[in-house]
């Protein structure tokens, strides 16, 4: 049995409304979230995308924006260097592509910031292309149902992405719906720790689940630590700087971590390399311009 009808009639049953999946929502919506949404959760996500779009509801009004604003509305997503490749994103697209969101993966690719999952998430969900569109929660839904692997490997495979690509429905239209309702699956239902095998549509062919659900006897998981951490210490400078309507002084990046000079003048470093931050003068720091 195909897991594909169940698991789209679970999708027109079960999906999230969130406004990147309205109709209504332009190709500059989907990228914008689909950028946000990595590595960061629907809910922290969802209050940032609407200022982002009602600020800058097009490419080129973020172009014309200084870096500066869009690392400052990034606010605490995280990681927020996808918020300069955005903003490169957005001029490269006004520059190269008359301030419309290309619709190709190939010409997505292309675009500061943009990688072989987003291209093919953004030419699916923005603009029909069939394309196959893998992240992690497909990885693991795909990987339990018809390999009967209790998680994926740490790395996607030729072999993954074969299957994946034999899911995917071939009307366009029904694929970009299967595209999203097996990432939906994976993310609700079919989750890394605590997978709901009772709610999930496909428990009855799923081969993990006839299998018993074996655990996972592959190589080790990598687990993503915060605290104590350098990328803590540079999430706290640059809430101080975002927080700062006038450039900083050293001095004033101290809380950052206070009892480490080595430490943070290390991330501040960092941050200035990466070109979040940028020295003003002597000894003053502030977003770019």
């Amino acid at each position: 049995m195909s897991i594909v009808d169940p698991v789209l009639q679970w999708y027109a049953e079960n999906r999230r409304d969130l406004p990147w999946r309205d109709e209504s929502c332009s190709a500059w919506g989907v990228l914008v979230s689909e950028v946000m949404l990595q590595q960061t959760p629907v809910a922290r996500v969802l209050p940032v995308w609407r200022e982002w779009v009602d600020r800058w509801p097009t490419p080129a009004s973020l172009a014309l924006a200084p870096a500066g604003d869009a690392v400052r509305a990034w606010g605490r997503l995280g990681y927020p260097r996808r918020a300069l490749r955005l903003h490169q994103c957005a001029a490269a697209i006004v520059e190269h592509h008359g301030g419309e969101v290309p619709a190709t993966e190939a010409e997505l690719v292309g675009l500061p910031g943009v990688g072989a999952y987003t291209a093919a998430a953004v030419a699916c969900f923005a603009h029909g292309e069939r394309t196959v569109v893998v992240d992690t929660n497909v990885r693991r839904v795909e990987a339990r149902a018809v390999a009967g692997l209790a998680l994926p490997a740490p790395s996607l495979s030729r072999a993954e992405t074969e299957l994946a690509a034999s899911l995917v429905p071939e009307d366009p239209a029904v694929a970009r719906v299967w595209n999203v309702a097996v990432m939906e699956l994976g993310a609700l239902v079919c989750t890394a720790r605590t997978p709901r095998c009772g709610s999930c549509p496909i428990a009855g062919h799923c081969a993990w689940v006839l299998a018993g659900s074996p655990a996972y006897d592959g190589p080790p998981r990598k687990t993503q630590s915060w605290e104590g951490t350098d990328r803590q210490v540079r999430g706290a400078m640059m809430a101080i700087l975002r927080a700062a309507a006038d450039p900083v002084r050293l001095a004033d990046l101290t809380p950052a971590c206070p009892d480490d000079e080595l430490r943070r003048m290390r991330c501040l470093d960092g941050l200035v390399a990466d070109g979040l931050v940028e020295p003003v003068g002597r000894g003053r720091y502030q977003l770019p311009g």
